[in-house]
């Protein structure tokens, strides 16, 4: 082996090692030249970090060199998204449907197909240096068979590739019964994975006989979805959205009902009074706005004495008293303030908190509340007199989130540190400390009838069972969450301003492995179902190297 022949394997090999190692089967990439054509199946290319190291040494080789064949590998066309065929020391790339961009080392490349153009150039070079018989595409499948070990893995992505690679997805989906596909790979990863007496790492845990199973998703704000609140007699909920909207939806059915329009800007918060006749709102715009329900038409907007702003910065959010008489807010101003609800009037600002107030939440009697701030205390406040009771501690981080148990008796919290804790209203003691989110706790919304809570951050909603504290079912949606007034049904987050509804499904209990994502394919995949073929085809590879 030549000198340069080793330069070209470190190369290879340091790539590897740096690289990210996730599937780099980059939308129908295949590679042609004189040996023939070698499609995806033929040599699929899974270390992305090894074709990163080629492509480098193809940079190496073509500077020392000064080879103007390795200018041509980078060429790449901007308007088609990586069209590329040109013909480098006998093989070219062929990548009708690439559409990413990344770099080698300090250099931008303008795409995929520029680097992996310099990696067959690479590959090219090391291969006439060597000597050996090997064609550029048995060189790529070795990368992948001894860089990650992932053969089976490839094969099962491989024989998707085609049905992900069509524009006609819905009916791709009906011709190869791919929900039969997922659901048997859903089955197979439990039987796969079932702990045994010889794997004590893996902890089996009984679901609950009583199971969330998305049955709406609902698609008409057009940015993400902020807040959502459901009414008293659980008929319909209302969204708020960084769309600047407000939309009130049919509970039962998911059929769009109404959209309130007149917040300047991303709608943070919303509220619906006790008696279903209001509806308010809380803005980046530092407003509060209130609708009637029944009319919708615009009720009013609460002004700060003679300002012509409710706050002094972002509304991040609002709560009805129980008794319908106040509103509470919580600002980025660092202050709550309390309002009549029918004049929108201040009653009171209350200051205390150091930075911004995130969340508020009102006992049941309507005696206390409580506000969460991102200083990392929780304050407890006399909503008739509005005296501070108590500062709770012991977060580490700000807090997103606060709720009051129906009993009056506890309230919950949930931060940034992503821990999830349970407090004594009473005493303000600390009770539990619950942790299972890897990322910020965003929302939390109690089960009124079930003793169950619900946590959500950015990728995942969980169930809990408040006697034991043991998690129940996770559920593929996001922040923020909201149950129904009967507890039978779940408000959430979606992907892409998308809202979930979930039912409570009564079944037999199963055995199931937790983390596994309980519904539908599109479900388990973590998209919506009628997501694009390149939505659908990076969930179902983010799937395969999850599990």
């Amino acid at each position: 082996m030549t000198k340069n022949t080793l330069t070209g394997a470190a190369f290879i090999a340091g790539g590897t090692v740096a690289g990210t190692g996730v599937s780099a089967m980059a939308g129908g990439m295949g590679l042609a030249g004189g040996f023939g054509a070698a499609a995806p199946a033929t040599a699929p290319i899974v270390g992305a970090g090894a074709v990163a190291g080629a492509a480098a040494y193809g940079v190496f080789k073509a500077i020392g060199e000064g080879d103007v064949a390795a200018f041509g590998a980078v060429g790449i066309s901007a308007v088609s998204g990586a069209g590329v065929s040109n013909i480098v020391g006998g093989m070219g790339l062929v990548a009708p449907k690439i559409g990413l961009a990344f770099g080698i080392g300090a250099v931008p490349m303008a795409g995929v197909g520029a680097v992996v153009g310099l990696a067959a150039y690479g590959v090219a070079k090391l291969l006439d240096e060597s000597g050996t018989e090997e064609t550029p595409a048995q060189v790529f499948e070795r990368m992948e068979e001894k860089v990650l070990q992932m053969e089976a893995y490839s094969s099962a992505v491989i024989e998707l590739e085609a049905f992900l690679e069509s524009e006609n997805l819905n009916q791709k989906f009906a011709a190869l019964e791919i929900e039969d596909e997922l659901q048997a790979l859903k089955a197979e990863f439990e039987k796969e994975t079932t702990p045994s007496k010889t794997s004590p790492n893996k902890s089996l845990t009984i679901q609950s006989p009583n199971t969330w199973r998305c049955i709406h998703t609902l698609k008409l704000h057009t940015a993400s979805v902020n807040a959502i609140a459901i009414s008293p007699h659980g008929h319909t909920f209302a969204s708020g959205s960084n769309d600047k909207t407000v939309n009130l939806w049919d509970l039962k059915t998911g059929k769009w009902l109404h959209t309130f329009i007149g917040q300047a800007e991303a709608v943070l918060s919303v509220a619906i009074s006790p008696d279903n006749q209001t509806l308010t709102s809380g803005s980046v715009d530092r407003k509060i706005t209130s609708w009637k329900l029944d009319t919708k038409a615009f009720s009013n907007t609460f002004f700060n004495l003679n300002s012509p702003y409710s706050h002094n910065g972002f509304v991040h959010s609002v709560a009805f008293s129980p008794d319908g008489k106040f509103v509470v807010s919580g600002s980025t101003d660092k202050t709550v303030r309390l309002w009549g609800r029918y004049t929108g009037t201040l009653k009171r600002t209350l200051n205390g908190h150091s930075d911004a107030v995130l969340s508020v939440a009102i006992s049941p009697d309507s005696k206390t509340f409580a506000s969460g701030s991102a200083d990392r205390t929780i304050r407890l406040w006399d909503l008739k007199t509005g005296k501070q009771r108590c500062i709770l501690t012991g977060h580490l981080a700000s807090v997103n989130t606060v709720v009051i148990s129906p009993n009056g008796e506890n309230l919950i919290s949930g931060s940034t540190d992503t821990t999830i804790k349970l407090w004594n209203i009473q005493t303000g003691e600390l009770i539990y400390t619950l942790t299972g989110h890897s990322t910020d706790v965003l929302s939390l919304s109690i089960n009124p009838n079930r003793i169950i809570l619900a946590s959500s951050s950015r990728d995942s909603i969980i169930i809990w069972n408040l006697h034991t504290w043991e998690r129940l079912q996770t559920l593929s949606g996001h922040a923020p969450v909201a149950f129904s007034p009967d507890g039978n049904m779940l408000v959430s987050g979606g992907n892409k301003a998308t809202i979930k509804i979930w039912h409570q499904i009564q079944g037999e209990a199963e055995l199931t492995l937790d983390p596994v994502l309980s519904g539908e394919w599109w479900e388990v995949l973590g998209v919506d179902r009628g997501d694009n073929f390149n939505h659908v085809k990076s969930a179902y590879r983010r799937l395969g190297m999850w599990i």
